[in-house]
């Protein structure tokens, strides 16, 4: 995970902005406005890929979390025990669909997205621990 940290820390520095955090990623949604048109299909995997890491990274430290892969091996943000958010897919929204979709408003939903988290539901049809009088006995 380094090496995301070392790629947000990049643009970072190239955005030359001082900190990972709101006014940051601010600073990132209208950098984003004006790459957007020029942007080639070349280009765009990698400047996908650096800026998911910085606005992930703006998220890591304003919110807590750590960068995971998901079960389907997607790489993002880990939030607690149950909240799992992408930021490489957000920038490619705005990417796509500008302002609509900026990278602002879903670094503003994070903390809506960790508040309504819930756990998994437990069956509660199904007292645990079992009852003594209910478990099954070997065969003899």
């Amino acid at each position: 995970m380094e090496e995301l940290r070392a790629a947000a820390e990049a643009v970072r520095q190239q955005l030359n902005v001082p900190a990972f955090d709101e006014a940051a990623v601010r600073v990132l949604m209208d950098f984003i406005e004006t790459q957007r048109e020029a942007l080639g299909a070349v280009d765009r995997p990698n400047v996908v890929n650096a800026l998911g890491c910085f606005l992930g990274e703006c998220i890591i430290r304003s919110f807590g979390g750590s960068w995971e892969a998901n079960a389907a091996g997607v790489m993002g943000i880990q939030l607690g025990g149950h909240t799992f958010v992408r930021p490489f897919e957000h920038v490619d929204r705005q990417l796509t669909h500008g302002l609509t979709e900026s990278v602002v408003g879903f670094y503003q939903s994070v903390p809506e997205r960790l508040a309504s988290a819930k756990p998994a539901r437990r069956l509660t049809w199904i007292p645990l621990p079992l009852p003594a009088s209910t478990a099954r006995r070997p065969p003899l």
